[in-house]
């Protein structure tokens, strides 16, 4: 029994570490084929969103979660069952703003940076920023439009890495005459 256990720890590091190594394959060769950091992040983000958008199906299928009555709701769901079910960790929800339209997603140990090192010449690159297009991805399928950005990043010297999402707005459904 013991046995088993340990090769589905094993099988589940071996996979963590195969997608960690094939997304930094991925950023090395995005840096190779455009001319600067900012085109790089772009493309993180455009990627990140188009995996959101698809990403939310298979979550809320495999969750069975309901839809959130608020956006505190949407960040606790993102914390505690997404980052956990997709990427093995459960990041803290920190840093309300007053008006509860705003908040930080603390990783304190962010799987996509592990064997990572920036080069000097990359500074500017944002290198996770592929989880931003994900989150807000993903929240425009459900009707919630956000600005995600990164505030602090492990691999820049900070102590952890910080993800800020604001809510912008409820997207409202236009469906067509006669669909409703």
């Amino acid at each position: 029994m013991s046995r088993q256990s340990n090769r589905t720890t094993d099988s589940k590091k071996m996979n963590s570490e195969l997608f960690t190594l094939t997304y930094g394959a991925l950023v090395t060769q995005l840096c190779k084929d455009y001319e600067n950091d900012e085109e790089v992040n772009k493309q993180l983000d455009k990627m990140g969103y188009n995996i959101g958008v698809r990403l939310i199906e298979d979550f809320l299928a495999r969750s069975s979660i309901g839809r959130c009555q608020d956006f505190r709701e949407t960040a606790d769901v993102i914390a505690k069952v997404a980052f956990k079910m997709y990427l093995g960790i459960t990041p803290s929800v920190t840093n309300w703003s007053p008006a509860g339209d705003e908040f930080s997603l603390i990783l304190e140990n962010n799987p996509l940076v592990d064997f990572v090192e920036l080069p000097d010449n990359h500074s500017t690159l944002v290198y996770s920023s592929l989880l931003c297009g994900v989150l807000r991805g993903a929240l425009e399928m459900v009707q919630m439009a956000v600005d995600v950005r990164f505030a602090q990043d492990t691999l820049r010297g900070d102590s952890v890495t910080e993800i800020r999402m604001k809510f912008i707005k409820r997207i409202e459904e236009n469906l067509p005459a006669g669909d409703e």
